[in-house]
């Protein structure tokens, strides 16, 4: 019954967003909003994927999981509440977002939130683009609690330049932010509790200032966390090169390209996600083909036993693996 499955994005306006997706991958934004995020693949409570190709068209993720759950999943672990593992997005930066962190497993149920484990694929780059990750060696947590009291918090973060192709692994408690000129597709752990350490004075959509959660950083940010560095592995093959970007207990994540022409085959029996970030690819299941082109995902059920990654031209994406 199940095929590869494709979803209808859900986009959000963020004070930090712009309309970059509209421009890199043609989709159909809201007039005259400011688009920070695109939801691809969610089960959230109220943010449910709507399918959008096949006979389940119309039908969201979380009917699918109340209702295929183990043809979906295979041998990967569900989220709380028997929610979809993963939520995946693509990030529009035109502006930084607030310095933050994701409570760790250990302190999430304490601080009433939920652990998030992410990555961050870069797929657009402006020239002098960064990111702000880890602290700069030997920032103690006393000197960081000085600097948000002043408001030079920012000082206490390792910066690193990055361009496209480029990816940053995010486990909980690492503390982080996205710089402005950047298009970012993040693979995350389903959870949705960030804490805001500090948001350069500015003002929410709102016009007032957003809320920032002192307390609970300083609770869930590693503090032994210093200078983390971008993924470092290296592309392997011919016709399809793959490079692993994210070996992890909750998910793992290759990068493929793909030269025109050139096929693969996906792992049998594992519940996976096909990201486009570059040119344009067909997937192949039984009687399916369906064809994905850059800023799409596809979700591939763990029942599917044979499926097939054809480039429609030269190409890049992700596939990601639920643990």
């Amino acid at each position: 019954m199940l095929y590869p499955l494709i979803f209808q994005p859900a986009f959000k306006e963020r004070v930090w967003g712009g309309r970059e997706l509209e421009r890199l991958y043609a989709k159909k934004l809201p007039t005259g909003a400011v688009i920070g995020e695109s939801w691809e693949i969610s089960d959230r409570p109220g943010d449910a994927s709507i399918i959008a190709n096949g006979p389940l068209a119309g039908k969201d993720l979380r009917w699918l999981m109340e209702n295929h759950a183990p043809e979906i999943l295979g041998g990967a672990k569900p989220a709380a509440e028997g929610r979809f593992p993963l939520l995946c997005k693509i990030l529009d930066a035109r502006d930084k977002l607030s310095l933050q962190v994701h409570p760790p497993t250990s302190k999430a149920a304490e601080l009433k939130g939920e652990p998030k484990t992410e990555m961050w694929f870069i797929a657009d780059a402006a020239p002098d683009a960064s990111l702000y990750v880890g602290l700069k060696r030997g920032v103690t947590r006393a000197e960081f609690e000085k600097k948000i009291s002043d408001g030079s918090v920012a000082d206490c973060f390792h910066r690193i330049p990055v361009k496209a192709g480029d990816t940053m692994f995010l486990p909980s408690g690492r503390v982080h932010a996205i710089g402005d000129g950047l298009v970012i597709f993040e693979i995350q752990q389903n959870s949705d509790t960030t804490y805001r350490v500090f948001d350069w004075n500015r003002m929410g959509l709102d016009g007032k200032p957003r809320e920032t959660h002192v307390a609970q950083s300083l609770a869930s940010i590693d503090f032994n966390d210093f200078e983390p560095k971008l993924v470092e592995t290296k592309f392997a093959g011919n016709e399809v090169k793959v490079r692993s970007l994210v070996n992890d207990p909750l998910f793992n994540v290759e990068t493929w390209k793909l030269n025109s022409g050139a096929d693969g085959l996906l792992k049998p029996k594992k519940l996976q996600i096909i990201a486009v970030t570059a040119g344009e690819i067909g997937i192949r299941s039984g009687s399916t083909a369906v064809n994905l082109s850059a800023g799409q995902f596809s979700l591939i059920p763990a029942s599917l036993e044979r499926t097939e990654i054809l480039a429609k031209s030269d190409a890049t994406m992700l596939r990601v693996e639920a643990n």
